[in-house]
């Protein structure tokens, strides 16, 4: 239980940049990848604009054409970004015996899951057109298909699970991970998160909630804008961040390099409404708590602060007041970033994603910046790192995730 849990490999499919590294530079440079829909014709929908995985992701390197009908897209993102993680922490399953790959677990987080598959398939349906649908209908649509994949891609025999807790989802994954590391159940976790729910069905729901964004469609760069003072709901993303995890004595003894410590983990709920957040921010303070405990840190040892900032108005304001309830007169000088700013809401992957950043701003020393934060919401009057990425040195850091249900969890991140 004494032992270290660190981060050995990172994988990236992201809307601004794909792989680890050009994820990372579109950090530093403030680059968006929000885009006007093309997946569907939204004209006729109030928000049309997503973070969208770009062309220059090829599915079909990932999964067989002839598979291509039997999954849902997201599955091809899950599987790059795994099979990158994997190589960037120096692991090879091809050369595996069958002993280490049953030490080998699979931890995911997905909020939609393989929801796209389903709409794909019950259109058929509806439409008369049975015989196109996939004779893996059923067992491909439900969620916990993404881990089943990746564990099947690389002859995994470790447990297969995948948590889906809204937008913590990868959060509680990757916080999974650590304890059944901690607890000796696996050797190594593939842990992160996938989603990719850039639906007309999904995004007609969002719309109806008013949600979203929508005064942005001409200009979808700027349509993501967290604690400012004009945002108007947040923009729908997609993509996978993947990591390897493992116990630090494995790491160095196999001569790893080590890019970060996962060091503590909380969860709270508020236990308060399906979406809306408790005004008081108390349970999300309390989960950022939690998990700097966990970590055997107080609150002033934090030097960055990953948000969960998701640029709607009441999530926000928020946010804002917990990072107040849970670190006092440190919450002034705590520096922070808001990711969603340049790759939309990926749902359950937000924390992943949120993680990737944190880890790059810690081995660069280049904090990302929130983009679109030129006119700050008064109630929202801590530091963001307003629109330019900003030089600093930090060694633990806070990823925070917020999630419909009232769900609250937080990562400790040291440098190892």
């Amino acid at each position: 239980m004494s032992s270290r849990i660190v981060i050995t490999g990172i994988g990236a499919v992201s809307p601004n940049g794909l792989g680890r590294e050009c994820y990372f530079e579109a950090l530093r440079s403030g680059r968006s990848g929000i885009r006007r829909i093309s997946q569907f014709d939204a004209a006729s929908l109030p928000c049309q604009v997503a973070a969208e995985i770009n062309s220059g992701f090829d599915p079909g390197q990932w999964v067989d054409a002839k598979d291509m009908k039997h999954v849902s897209r997201v599955v091809p993102m899950a599987v790059a970004a795994t099979d990158e993680a994997l190589r960037d922490a120096g692991l090879d399953p091809r050369a595996m015996d069958l002993e280490t790959r049953r030490s080998i677990g699979v931890m995911l987080g997905s909020g939609g899951g393989a929801i796209e598959f389903s709409e794909r398939m019950y259109e058929l349906w509806y439409k008369g057109a049975v015989k196109q649908a996939s004779v893996y209908a059923i067992p491909s649509g439900t969620i916990g298909t993404i881990a089943s994949e990746i564990s099947m891609a690389y002859d995994f025999h470790g447990f297969s699970h995948l948590i889906s807790t809204g937008c913590t989802s990868s959060t509680d994954a990757i916080g999974y991970a650590y304890r059944n590391l901690k607890l000796g159940v696996a050797d190594y976790v593939i842990t992160g998160g996938a989603d990719a729910t850039i639906t007309e069905g999904v995004m007609t729901g969002f719309c109806i909630m008013r949600i979203v964004s929508t005064a942005y469609n001409t200009n979808p760069e700027a349509a993501s804008r967290p604690f400012s003072r004009d945002r108007d709901g947040f923009v729908l993303g997609e993509g996978a961040w993947m990591f390897v995890m493992e116990r630090e004595e494995t790491a160095r003894a196999r001569g790893a390099r080590i890019y970060a410590e996962v060091a503590g983990y909380g969860s709270t709920c508020d236990a308060y409404h399906r979406v809306r957040l408790d005004e008081s921010g108390e349970e999300p303070a309390r989960a950022m708590l939690l998990a700097i405990r966990d970590a055997n840190l107080d609150s002033s040892d934090i030097g960055y602060l990953n948000y969960h900032g998701t640029s709607t108005d009441l999530n926000d304001r928020i946010e804002t007041r917990a990072v107040k309830r849970a670190f006092g007169k440190h919450a002034t000088k705590l520096a922070g970033s808001a990711t969603k700013s340049m790759i939309g809401h990926p749902q359950g992957a937000c924390g992943a994603a949120g993680v990737a950043a944190t880890i790059m701003a810690m081995r660069d020393g280049v904090l990302p910046p929130t983009i679109n934060l030129e006119d700050p919401d008064p109630e929202c009057d801590l530091d963001y790192v307003p629109d330019i990425g900003r030089r600093a040195r930090f060694d633990v850091a806070v990823c925070n995730t917020i999630a419909f249900g009232s769900k609250n969890s937080a990562l400790v991140l040291a440098k190892a």
